[in-house]
């Protein structure tokens, strides 16, 4: 029995074997690490002059948006199970309304999930519509043009106050800061311009204001000696511009040159440092701009996101970057919520989600508008070195 015994124990020995080789082997092997989730690329959408007299703005936008996408991607954000890259597709809309449904249809063709733009109202608005049909989210950063959410879509928000709103800001301020009776007006016949100087207008007579004349010109124009000559024959107090700053700084040199010494009231669209670089020496303590947004010295977070976007991009931010960075911030914020990088799913949490900006608190109402958004007025003092000598005067937060 003892030599049978010991037979099986060899046989079973022998089997066993095979066994204590493959286990020895694994343990010499790296351990297996599990698998990475699948990385999904989700394409933004940016549109915005890149050319032309606007391009500073157009460019200094689509900066803050590659920035925000930059960050985020150094976060490892995983939505619906999957890790994901956020990729940027910018267009040049030129500030051109026939480009800018052009470049509309162009990143609804590239699948983009969301886009931040335009830039101007007249473009804008409709770009809209593409987007509305196409089913893709888009926030402009700077478009004031009330007519934009007045239109019903779904997938149009906007991160500035509305011209019904900056403009009254203007009016009020024009009569009752500058003691403004008589006015002038001029507007650059774009949706922004016109848009902006009708609220203006309307509301300086419903204050008891008079409008002595209002002009028109072009958002190409360089000549504006015959309109500065018609209008200083009325000699009025103020002279109000609907337009951008490369309009806005060769009106007021030549305004001057000939004569005419009217204060002088701007919208969001040449409240701005190169508006300060174009008048030159024309500049003086008679000007004063509004923009359709908190002072940029009391957003929470702009001095933070001025210093990351100087190191990167070796510029200061000055106008509506900070809006961009913040729109392209809140559309991730909707799809971390929703869960989905699809525009179909996550859309309606746009309406729910709040987000903590660089600009303030970040809530859209129903129609797409900002909630509780602030009108600052803005006077130039050479001597106040910050933000290009512009110095925040009023600021007016609308209901």
């Amino acid at each position: 029995m003892l030599a049978q015994a010991n037979k099986i124990q060899d046989i079973w020995r022998a089997d066993m074997q095979p066994l204590r080789c493959i286990f020895a082997a694994s343990l010499s092997l790296p351990l297996l690490s599990l698998p990475a989730l699948a990385e999904v690329v989700v394409k933004f959408g940016h549109a915005g002059p890149l050319s032309g007299p606007a391009s500073h703005l157009g460019k200094e936008n689509e900066n803050a948006v590659r920035l925000a996408l930059e960050e985020a991607n150094t976060k490892g954000i995983v939505i619906g199970g999957q890790k994901v890259k956020f990729e940027l597709d910018s267009e040049d809309d030129a500030s051109d309304p026939r480009t800018g449904t052009l470049v509309a249809q162009k990143l609804v063709d590239a699948q983009v999930s969301a886009i931040v733009g335009h830039m101007n109202s007249g473009v804008t608005i409709p770009a809209s519509k593409i987007y509305a049909t196409a089913g893709i989210p888009h926030i402009t950063p700077s478009a004031t043009n009330p007519k934009l959410t007045e239109q019903g879509f779904a997938t149009t928000f906007r991160l500035v106050g509305r011209d019904d709103q900056q403009g009254p800001a203007l009016a009020i301020f024009g009569v009752q800061r500058m003691n403004g009776k008589t006015f002038a007006v001029i507007d650059d016949r774009t949706a922004y311009g016109q848009g902006l100087a009708d609220e203006f207008e309307k509301k300086i007579k419903a204050l008891g204001g008079k409008v002595v004349a209002h002009e028109y010109t072009t958002d190409k124009a360089v000549d504006f000696m015959s309109i500065i000559t018609a209008i200083k024959g009325h000699n009025p107090d103020i002279v109000m511009y609907g337009g951008m700053d490369a309009t806005a700084g060769p009106l007021l040199v030549q305004m001057r040159r000939l004569g005419l010494k009217s204060k002088v009231l701007l919208g969001d669209g040449a409240c701005t440092g190169d508006m300060v670089r174009l008048g030159g020496e024309a500049m003086d303590g008679s000007v004063s701009c509004s923009q359709a947004a908190m002072d940029i010295a009391k957003m929470p977070g702009a001095k933070k996101l001025q210093a990351k976007y100087t190191k990167r991009f070796g510029l200061p931010l000055r106008a509506y970057g900070y809006q961009a960075y913040d729109a392209a911030n809140f559309f991730i914020a909707a799809m971390i919520k929703a869960q989905s990088t699809d525009p179909k799913v996550f859309m309606p949490a746009m309406h729910t989600v709040k987000v903590a900006g660089a600009i303030g608190p970040i809530s859209f109402d129903g129609k797409g508008d900002m909630k509780s958004p602030a009108i600052t007025i803005y006077g130039y003092d050479k001597a106040f070195q910050d933000n290009s000598g512009w110095k925040a005067v009023n600021m007016i937060t609308m209901e």
